[in-house]
This record gives structure tokens, C-alpha cells and sequence, in this order.
């Protein structure tokens, strides 16, 4: 389950995939809806991606707490991404481990297959 403060719909305020910033269009028209146990990723009103998530808090050996996002819909079927996140009142900011691998900073370099975003609250789930 995910904690109730990730709980809501996010809009894409930033994001840069392996060191170069996403294109204007992609940022404008993404929004991320967390709830207790899924996630889906909307472009436009159309849902690019969804599957289940689940957050676990850092231990000792890690800096960040962390999201396992499982695909079940969309581009990401089947996959298992962990995250590193980080919330701060209405901002919210993920960097996926797209290779699979839990990241341990929030940077990208073109060397590493990592998706940093910056969302902004836009409404709270019920």
C-alpha cells in the first residue's frame, strides 16, 4: 500500500529521461493518479499506463523510501519498475529505475536508464 499523502492526481510540473529534458508536450500532458494499491499515467485524458504500487519506507541502507510500480496495462505490461520518492508538501518527485534497479540518487546521466519527474498536487483521491 502506499501512504495517504500520495494518495491523488499529480501533474507532470518537470521530468528528464537519461540526462535530456522531455519534451514540452509530454510534461504539459501527463498527470499520475496514486491510490492505495495502483497507479495510472495519463496522457491527455487517455490512461498511457497502470498497474499496482506499492511503497515500502528506507531502511538503514537506503536514503529514500521506495515504490515498486507493477505494470498490468499500457507500455510497462509485465514490468516492475522501483522508484525512489520524495513529497514535500503539494510536490512530488519520483526517479525511476527503468532497468529495473532501485535508483539511489535523484539524477540521471545518459549512462543510466533513469526517468526523474517533478509532479504537482492537482486533487487528493478519496
Amino acid at each position: 500500500m502506499t501512504p495517504a499523502p500520495l494518495h491523488g492526481i499529480w501533474k507532470m510540473i518537470r521530468a528528464e529521461l537519461s540526462g535530456e529534458p522531455a519534451h514540452p508536450l509530454i510534461v504539459d500532458n501527463t498527470t499520475l493518479e496514486i491510490s492505495a494499491t495502483h497507479y495510472s499515467v495519463r496522457f491527455g485524458e487517455e490512461i498511457a499506463d497502470r498497474g499496482h504500487v506499492v511503497a515500502a519506507d528506507a531502511t538503514a541502507a537506503e536514503a529514500h523510501p521506495i515504490l515498486t510500480l507493477r505494470g498490468l496495462e499500457g507500455p510497462n505490461t509485465g514490468r516492475v519498475i522501483s522508484a525512489i520518492y520524495q513529497a514535500k508538501g503539494d510536490l512530488l518527485r519520483i526517479c525511476y529505475g527503468l532497468d529495473g534497479t532501485t535508483p539511489d540518487a535523484f539524477v540521471t546521466r545518459a549512462d543510466t536508464p533513469r526517468y526523474l519527474v517533478v509532479y504537482r498536487r492537482k486533487s487528493v483521491s478519496a
